[in-house]
């Protein structure tokens, strides 16, 4: 469709995405299918189901195995210096041939820690805190050594209305951009500017407490899904080896 935007058609089954046979989601809460309770004391839980998460209903949707490489409270931080090796996840019999990345919020709006620069993405040493981008950019240089022709995805923040001053979040926007540009088969979901804003009609119907619900879970399958499919059909070029990824076959 010409001047066609993201999420403007939103697949309806089975879609592009599905040329991937493997698929890792790197991430926070919303990767993980976390669900929040509340006691009638008030107090909060927080339980990681992965069987709810985005990445598997998209999963079975399209036939692939995707693997949920996240945990609730997940930074890029903590993803680079821990978690990863502590699970395994760098191991190359995990290899996948797409990641979905979708890091930022705990780093960002709760953790506050600096975002970074393009000079960030290579610098080997920093007068101070290690900023986001280069723990981001060493996720993606650790996957592109297991899986060197695999195809990265970067998912934005949502536009949330509850967050008032946008301009962080617009800032790492901008800094997953600046990493799309830096990387090879890399490319930006941008929730942000092209899907539905969080408000409390929004949350009524998709959210429990905190987090999302089973319905919502499914809906951000559907639009990540689709902006996928987007990408693949404006971009048919950069995916038509994809069937070669994690191969031993040398292609053109």
């Amino acid at each position: 469709m010409t001047n066609e935007k993201p999420l403007e058609n939103l697949v309806g089954g089975y879609s592009n995405t599905a040329i991937f046979r493997t698929m890792a989601v790197i991430g926070d809460s919303l990767s993980s299918g976390e669900f929040e309770t509340l006691d009638k004391d008030g107090n909060h839980g927080w339980y990681d189901m992965y069987q709810y998460s985005w990445g598997q209903f998209l999963a079975r949707r399209n036939g692939l195995t995707l693997y949920n490489f996240s945990e609730g409270g997940m930074t890029a931080k903590d993803y680079v210096e821990r978690f990863a090796e502590e699970k395994g996840f760098w191991d190359k019999d995990k290899a996948c041939q797409a990641y979905v990345i979708a890091l930022g919020v705990n780093d960002i709006h709760y953790q506050d820690m600096k975002i970074g620069n393009a000079e960030d993405i290579t610098a080997k040493a920093f007068p101070g805190e290690r900023p986001f981008i280069s723990y981001y950019a060493e996720i993606v240089r650790r996957y592109q050594e297991i899986s060197p022709d695999a195809k990265f995805f970067f998912v934005t923040f949502p536009n949330d209305d509850l967050i008032e001053d946008k301009t962080k979040i617009e800032d790492m926007i901008n800094a997953l951009y600046t990493l799309a540009e830096h990387f090879e088969n890399a490319y930006v979901i941008n929730l942000f500017a092209y899907g539905p804003v969080y408000d409390d009609a929004f949350r009524e119907t998709y959210f429990l407490h905190g987090h999302m619900n089973p319905i919502g879970y499914l809906f951000t399958a559907n639009l990540i899904d689709s902006y996928i499919d987007y990408i693949i059909r404006t971009n048919p070029a950069d995916f038509k080896n994809v069937g070669f990824i994690g191969t031993n076959i040398k292609y053109q």
